[in-house]
């Protein structure tokens, strides 16, 4: 059976009997303890916001790698008197401990080897699988030298004794600015803050999904209208070119028409003309019928009056008459042709 302690601090851990060099230690507050069960998954926030783990602040699956990563904070602490992630407010340790925002301060460690540098180092992974586990960390160099014996070379050269005095006014501090009984309540607290800024954020996600699927939205009418747009651009251009070939070809047209109102108006005026002049060839046709009527007339009397009582006489004066008679129709339309032409002439 495995029990995850999951709030290791150093109130935690206490002593058999302080009186002995080397005593052994006990660890105590397993109230918020888990056991933990193959294939349930577990997830929980509560501790002291300087000793949990980031999966705590997280709200992800937890294990006994959280209770490592405390232990990597308490040895930092027992062996600098300060704490590493330790901010003004719990906004912003809980934000160091996201970030693994720490360092060696060479004020506290100067004193330290870089053996138990390491062992914090492989304990203060954001990974989990990555983090030393528990045998591990057993196995670790500087855990295992402590057992082994030195020659009095090795003791002399071991580094002065851990001085106490800043572990003492780190623990002064912690009580003296800590409410009593309020850890638990304060995160239980902020529990349930995370469950809301989780939800929160799930709510952003699906605005964030349905913006981008407004924004799809958006850009397909906007490339729809484009192509509308474009297109009617183009229906737009075909018409005003054809609208303008039209009003050529009225402008033509009317040209055509103005024209022919002239063609028309001279034609008028001179068909008029012409039929002036026709009444007036009219006129003096009558007059010259009448003249020549006149003329055939006396010629017939002229003739009349020499004629022979002979049969020769009778048959050349038939013949006369007959001629005489021609010679008016024949004289008037020879004078009445080269009277037409004259006036087409002018």
């Amino acid at each position: 059976m495995e029990i995850e302690q999951k709030a290791f601090q150093p109130e935690n851990i206490m002593l058999l009997d302080k009186n002995i060099p080397i005593p052994h230690i006990k660890l105590i507050d397993f109230g918020l303890a888990h056991e933990i069960e193959d294939g349930v998954e577990f997830k929980n926030i509560f501790g002291t916001p300087e000793f949990v783990a980031p999966e705590i602040v997280n709200y992800e699956p937890l294990g006994l790698e959280a209770d490592m990563w405390s232990i990597g904070v308490i040895t930092y602490i027992l062996l600098s008197g300060a704490s590493p992630f330790l901010g003004d407010t719990k906004q912003e340790t809980l934000a160091n401990i996201t970030a693994v925002s720490y360092n060696f301060d060479e004020e506290f460690f100067s004193q330290t080897s870089e053996l138990a540098k390491d062992f914090i180092r492989k304990l203060l992974v954001k990974e989990t699988r990555k983090r030393l586990t528990i045998q591990e960390a057993l196995s670790h160099p500087w855990i295992t030298s402590k057992g082994e014996i030195r020659t009095p070379e090795q003791q002399k050269a071991e580094p002065v004794q851990l001085k106490t005095k800043r572990l003492r006014e780190y623990t002064l501090k912690c009580h003296s600015s800590m409410p009593p009984n309020n850890t638990y309540v304060n995160f239980e607290r902020f529990a349930r803050v995370v469950e809301d800024v989780a939800r929160v954020d799930q709510g952003c996600r699906a605005l964030a999904g349905a913006h981008d699927t407004i924004q799809d939205d958006v850009e397909t009418l906007v490339s729809i209208y484009n192509e509308k747009e474009a297109w009617y651009r183009e229906e737009s251009e075909s018409a005003r070119h054809d609208l303008s070939q039209l009003r050529y070809e009225f402008r033509k047209v009317e040209s055509l028409k103005k024209l022919l109102r002239e063609d028309i108006r001279a034609t008028g005026y001179g068909l008029g003309s012409m039929a002036r002049k026709l009444d007036h060839l009219q006129v003096r046709f009558e007059a010259l019928r009448q003249e020549l009527s006149a003329d055939l007339q006396w010629l017939q009397e002229l003739v009349g009056s020499f004629q022979l009582e002979s049969g020769s006489v009778d048959s050349l004066g038939s013949v006369f008459r007959r001629d005489a008679g021609d010679f008016p129709g024949e004289l008037l339309s020879r004078s009445c042709s080269e009277e037409v032409l004259a006036s087409l002439k002018l």
